[in-house]
This record gives structure tokens, sequence and C-alpha cells, in this order.
């Protein structure tokens, strides 16, 4: 099937063309002629796999030749959970509008709040927005929702884990009855079913992949060391294997910095991105590293969200996360369109249990290697693959309300930690 088929704008598909794009992704193959249909559309799709475009693509097409948006109005509202992300959202937009008369912009945090409000003043067809900063420029009377017409909710399960529901719930109450509604997720989870029934009405269920696909399309490597050798080992796997671009996972903020300064010192060119970091420095730190001109970007989980590189070799995990979810949205970064993609895991004894949740989320045993030299103190075994138990049928319950409490993006840079059952 080929993006001509779908239904998009002629003026679009030029773009797409210039982009040199042939064929859609699965993702953009199903959901593209549903959005064009109007339809409300709740669908799960990993990073990685061309879920931005499934979005982007048909709104760009339904406005080309619809009437501007009034003054502060918006038509079409597109929710991330980060900053990197709706930058990433809006560059796309752009790239694919380059041919159509549309006014796009992006807000959030971290940046001067009045040339935002300066810029909403003529109207925006699209505007890419984390839900913070949007309400913000709302209770500033800078945004209006009369004429929104589609709101896209992306990465739902990353913004229940921030703690933006507050704000989320504060944000559907001032939009429209009337509207079409997109929600994107990694996965269906009882809390992302529980948000939409709130938010699509009818929707059309698309799910492209299993939560473990992009794990299977990746060479993974668990590499056992000790915690004090982990700035050295990374060192030696650099200069050793002549990597030139690796995205490094940290489970800090400090300790990402730390890293960045070890390497440096090893004449290696490293950056830090993180919530601590001003958008300034994120945003030259990302550029710099897609550029290549940093070999290493140190990043905090949430700080690397929406970091989208093509071809991008191999990432590493630093420090292993808390979260199994959050192993495969990592190594989602790498592997690609079909391109070799290698994530390498440090391992100390204390992560045996993660490496256990990681396992039997993506069903499979993680290769181990120890690398000569960087031998660890205590030996770590190998983790079997723990059997799955059959679920039993959860019992009907009554509804509650939520008590979760929401965090401002760009006001502090602090997610609330998702809790466990």
């Amino acid at each position: 099937m080929s993006f001509k088929s779908l239904g998009l704008s002629p003026l679009v598909l030029q773009a797409i063309e210039e982009k040199g794009y042939k064929q859609p992704s699965p993702i953009q193959e199903q959901g593209i002629p549903v959005v064009l249909e109007g339809k409300d559309v709740m669908a799960a799709a990993q990073t990685g796999t061309g879920k931005t475009a499934a979005f982007t693509l048909p709104i760009l097409s339904m406005f080309e030749n619809t009437k501007p948006a009034a003054a502060n109005n918006v038509k079409a509202l597109i929710l991330t959970p980060t900053r990197e992300l709706a930058a990433q959202i809006d560059e796309n937009i752009r790239y694919y509008g380059k041919h159509l008369n549309l006014k796009t912009q992006v807000v959030f945090g971290g940046v001067g709040i009045n040339p935002q409000m300066i810029k909403l003043r003529r109207g925006v067809d699209i505007l890419v927005a984390t839900p913070g900063r949007l309400m913000d420029l709302y209770q500033q009377k800078a945004v209006k929702f009369s004429q929104l017409e589609i709101l896209v909710l992306d990465e739902a399960d990353r913004m229940l884990d921030m703690g933006f529901i507050h704000d989320i719930k504060k944000i559907m109450a001032l939009l429209p009855k009337k509207r079409q509604n997109l929600l994107f997720s990694a996965t269906f989870s009882d809390d992302i079913r529980k948000l939409a029934k709130t938010i699509v009405n009818n929707p059309i269920e698309i799910s492209v992949n299993p939560k473990n696909s992009t794990a299977k399309a990746v060479e993974q490597v668990i590499i056992p060391v000790d915690k004090t050798s982990k700035n050295k080992l990374l060192s030696h796997l650099i200069k050793e294997n002549n990597w030139h671009q690796v995205l490094v996972f940290c489970r800090t903020k400090h300790g990402a910095d730390r890293l960045a300064k070890f390497l440096i010192k090893q004449d290696i060119t490293a950056s830090a991105i993180h919530g601590n970091k001003s958008q300034g420095a994120r945003t030259r730190a990302l550029a710099d590293f897609k550029s290549g001109g940093v070999q290493v970007l140190a990043a905090t989980d949430i700080a690397a969200r929406g970091i989208d590189i093509n071809e991008l070799p191999q990432i590493v995990n630093f420090d292993l996360p808390n979260i199994a979810e959050d192993y495969v949205h990592r190594i989602g970064r790498t592997g690609r369109a079909g391109a070799a993609g290698h994530a390498y895991s440090f391992a100390t004894i204390e992560d045996k249990k993660n490496i256990s949740e990681i396992q039997s989320l993506i069903g499979e045993v993680i290769a181990t290697e120890i690398i000569k030299g960087f031998e660890p103190s205590e030996k770590l075994a190998p983790v079997a693959l723990k059997a799955q138990k059959p679920k039993r049928p959860k019992k009907p319950r009554s509804p509650r309300p939520d008590a979760a409490n929401g965090n401002r993006e760009g006001r502090a840079d602090k997610p609330k930690q998702p809790r466990r059952k």
C-alpha cells in the first residue's frame, strides 16, 4: 500500500515524497483513513512505529482548505507529556505542512510565556502543548477552545505516570463536547481505558504491535558489572567499539550530570539532558547529539521521551529502570524502521528483580556478557524467565474519584511516580 491510497491531500503527499517515504507503517496504514473519516481513535503504538505521522498527516490534510482559526483560538490541540516530544511533533507538523497555509504553534514550560501569548493572538490551526503550560495560558486568557475540532492525547500512559491526570481533567472540561478525539498509548492498561471513557466516543481501536515487539527487534545484552566500575566500562566500550553516537539512560539527574562530566574528562564528547536543565540547554544538547557534534547523550527517562533519531545504532542502560515498561520505551529508541539496533544494560547484583520483571514483560531471557577486565566482584547469576500465571477475571467495582495530583511541566519538573498496586 502507498501513501497515495490513504486519502491524504496532494500537498501533504508532496511533502511525504520529498522526505523520501514510500510506504506507510502499519499504524499509519490503519490509522490515517479512520482519522480522515472523522472517527474517534484509540491506538496502542510504541515509539518508533510512525505514530506521530498517523495523526499529524490526516489533520494537516483535513485543515488544508478550511477557514483559519480566529484570534486566540485553536482548531486542533495535541497534548504531550514532555517538552522534547512536543518539539518533535511540532517539527513534524511544520515539515509535512510546509506547502500548506496553516498556522501552527508549540507551547511548553521552561521558556518565557509572553512570546507564546503573542503568537496565540493570531489564532492557531494546530497547537502542540504540554498540559501545565496550556493551563497557564488559559488562565492568562491567551487561548480559547470554542473552535476546537480535534483533540489528540499522545503517550497517554506517560501522562498518567507523570501525574498529569488532574490537568487533563481540567482541560477536558474546557473543550467543546462535539469534537474528534484521538488517544495514543503504548498499552491499553486498565487506567488508560478508564481515562479513555472520559475522552473518546465509540472509538475505533487500533493495536499494531504487542507490548514487547520493539524489544524483539533489538539485540539486547546484559553486562554484569560493579556499580563503581560503570563509568570506566562505558568509556571502554565507546573507545573499544568506536561508538560515534550512543544514548545512555541514567536513573537520576545528578547521575546523568556526573556521567557526562566523567566522559568529557576521558576525551569523549558528552552532554546531559534532564528536567533541571533549562529548555535552551536541553534543546542545544539534543541538537548537538543529533548532528553528531556530541557522541554521548546522558538522559533521564522523562527528558528522553520524544527523542527521535533516525538509525540510532545503540543505547546503554547505565542504570536499569525501576519500571519494566520503561525498558521497552528506552530500547525502542534504536532498531527503528528495520535498522540494526543494540541495547546494552549494565547490571549489578541488586538488579535481579528488575531483570526478572523486564524479562517477564518481553517474554524472553536476555543474553549475558561479561567484559574482560570488568568482571563483577559478586557474580550475577542468569535470571530465569518466570512462568506466567493465568489472570483471574476482575470483579466489577464501583468507580471512585481519582486522587492523583498533577504536576506542571515547566514549574516543577519532578514527575510523580506511578502508584504500584
